[in-house]
């Protein structure tokens, strides 16, 4: 198997001199750690969307109501925002392996546990647990490319990403209800605790310490919320953070909207609504692709991000049009929902980037803000874009689509706001890190 354990770049100095430390993008890419730091971020995720197609049958079999099912959607989302600000400050003053490590072990016992709940007030906790210790996948997970790349290499990586932690969420929901048809609903924890299993295993075998003593922090609580406060009175480190999150938010919208838009008021079979999430979820990873590959190094890292939410924005205003003022069938709808989707593979990789390009002393805090804005911003989008469901005359999609549009906008409003774009300064992703 390869190895993509990270390795000193070779000294060119007499041999008296230290080996280099700094960042060697060159000597640390390939397919294996896409996969597995992808992976790594998509886990988590994938925990709350697997497990959607299988809520009827979580309420049925623990004799509880549906509300209370969705309790364990909300615990696992609490559990994904708040265990950032754990995970990531704690990778910048223990090293990234050992709260990785940790977090991944104690993901895989709480998955487990949750195939074998009794009862509903059990699961909730037990999906509490397993959100905060998987968080530790996704903000160590960035962390550790903020570590090995910087600049321009460090946004196609996050492009790269993409491939991984882009695709398998939204696709979850089609993956779990194929689990269902030959298990019961604590066959998919069964599943999830397997794929931990598996991911803590090529964690530990294949991903070295990228954080060197000389450069952690060990100053406590007090040195971490220090940290955390400089990073947000950056005001261009605290643009990115939120035109991310409410592009994220954007997305959210869409994910919890569209199965009742879709199929409910536009009256798509549920195999036409799993064909148009996969098509979306095409978009998303193309687009990403597209961004790391072509138009980043080409392109000023603020024009591709003001392009992604041009696109995002402007499919999210067709589609508010399309829904008040005209009879548009699905064909349609399904196009300004693509044009969202593919908008976004532009946003997410370029902010995260462009966030974390500002944090070389203090990746895990950065990652750590930026990961548990996305969820706390995207876990209000759900609310709204549901509002219009349950009506008589079978409800209207135009609380989803109004709700993409807002989060779009926002989006574009905080961007202008704290990065002031058209300022003459040279290209983020190109100057040297400060």
């Amino acid at each position: 198997m390869q190895d993509i354990r990270p390795s000193a770049a070779p000294d060119a100095t007499p041999p008296a001199a230290p080996p280099v430390t700094g960042p060697t993008p060159a000597h640390r890419t390939g397919l294996l750690l896409i996969l597995v730091l992808g992976s790594l971020t998509a886990l988590a995720p994938l925990s709350m969307d697997l497990y959607l197609p299988a809520l009827p049958r979580v309420a049925a079999n623990l004799h509880t109501s549906d509300g209370t099912v969705q309790l364990t959607l909300t615990s696992c989302l609490l559990g994904l925002a708040a265990g950032q600000l754990i995970a990531g400050p704690l990778s910048d003053a223990l090293g990234r392996r050992r709260p990785l490590l940790v977090g991944m072990a104690v993901y895989v016992v709480a998955t487990a546990a949750c195939a074998a709940a009794p009862d509903a007030r059990l699961l909730i906790a037990l999906r509490l647990i397993q959100g905060l210790s998987g968080a530790a996948g996704i903000v160590i997970a960035r962390a550790v490319v903020r570590d090995l790349f910087d600049g321009l290499a460090a946004a196609r990586f996050f492009a790269s990403l993409m491939l991984v932690s882009g695709t398998a969420p939204i696709l979850a929901p089609m993956l779990g209800g194929q689990i269902l048809r030959f298990t019961s609903w604590r066959g998919v924890f069964a599943v999830l605790s397997v794929l931990g299993l598996l991911i803590l295993l090529a964690a530990a075998l294949l991903l070295r310490e990228t954080l060197p003593p000389a450069r952690r922090h060990s100053g406590g609580l007090p040195d971490t919320l220090r940290t955390m406060g400089d990073l947000l009175r950056d005001r261009a480190f605290t643009g990115y953070v939120l035109s991310g999150s409410f592009g994220f938010a954007s997305l959210f919208a869409y994910v919890s909207g569209s199965s009742f838009a879709i199929q409910q008021v536009y009256g798509a079979s549920p195999q036409t609504f799993s064909l148009l999430f996969g098509l979306n979820s095409v978009g998303l990873v193309a687009m990403s692709q597209l961004n790391g590959k072509v138009l980043m190094g080409r392109f000023r890292a603020h024009r591709v991000l003001l392009l992604g939410m041009t696109v995002m924005g402007g499919a999210a205003l067709v589609l508010v049009l399309l829904v008040t003022l005209t009879d548009a069938g699905l064909p349609w709808i399904a196009a300004c929902l693509f044009g969202t989707a593919a908008g976004l593979g532009l946003v997410t990789p370029t902010t995260t980037a462009l966030s974390l390009q500002r944090t070389p002393h203090a990746a895990g805090s950065g990652s750590a803000l930026l990961g548990t804005l996305q969820f706390t911003v995207g876990a209000a989008s759900p609310a709204l874009a549901g509002l219009g469901s349950g009506g008589s005359d079978g409800g209207s999609a135009l609380p989803m689509a109004a709700t993409m549009l807002g989060m779009a906008l926002l989006a574009a409003v905080t961007f202008l706001a704290f990065c002031r774009p058209w300022r003459p300064t040279p290209d983020p992703l190109s100057a040297p890190t400060g």
